[in-house]
C-alpha cells in the first residue's frame, strides 16, 4: 500500500496550492481518504476528509472550510486538495491516510510553507 502526497512548496499568504495523493495497492473505491497535516510543535490533525467513492461525502476541520477543497479521482486513483486563501497558520507537513487512519499507511507528506 502507498499513498504519496505531493505538491506542497512556499506560497504567499492568500495564495493557492494543489497537493495530490496518490494511491496503490488498495481498494481505491472502498476506502474514505483524509488530508492530515502537522505544523512544526503540534499535534498532527485531521483536515479534510471524502468519503468512500459509493457517495463522495466531504467534511473539513472548522478552520480550512470555505477556503480547502477535496476530491478523488477514481481512474487515476487519487485524492485532491484544493488550497485556497492560505494563511501563515497553514503552514505545515500535510500527509494522506484512510480514514479512519490506518498506522501502516503514512507516506513522507509534502511541506507547505505560507509567509511573505
Amino acid at each position: 500500500v502507498q499513498l504519496q502526497a505531493s505538491g506542497g512548496g512556499l506560497v504567499q499568504p492568500g495564495g493557492s496550492l494543489r497537493l495530490s495523493c496518490v494511491t496503490s495497492g488498495f481498494n481505491f473505491d472502498y476506502y474514505a481518504i483524509g488530508w492530515f497535516r502537522q505544523a512544526p510543535g503540534k499535534e498532527r490533525e485531521g483536515v479534510a476528509c471524502i468519503s468512500s467513492s459509493a457517495d463522495d461525502n466531504t467534511y473539513y476541520t472548522e478552520s480550512v472550510k470555505g477556503r480547502f477543497t477535496i476530491s478523488r479521482d477514481k481512474a487515476k486513483s487519487t485524492v485532491y486538495l484544493q488550497m485556497n486563501s492560505l494563511k501563515p497558520e497553514d503552514t505545515a507537513v500535510y500527509y494522506c491516510n484512510a480514514a479512519p487512519i490506518k498506522p501502516l499507511w503514512w507516506g513522507q507528506g509534502t511541506q507547505v510553507t505560507v509567509s511573505s
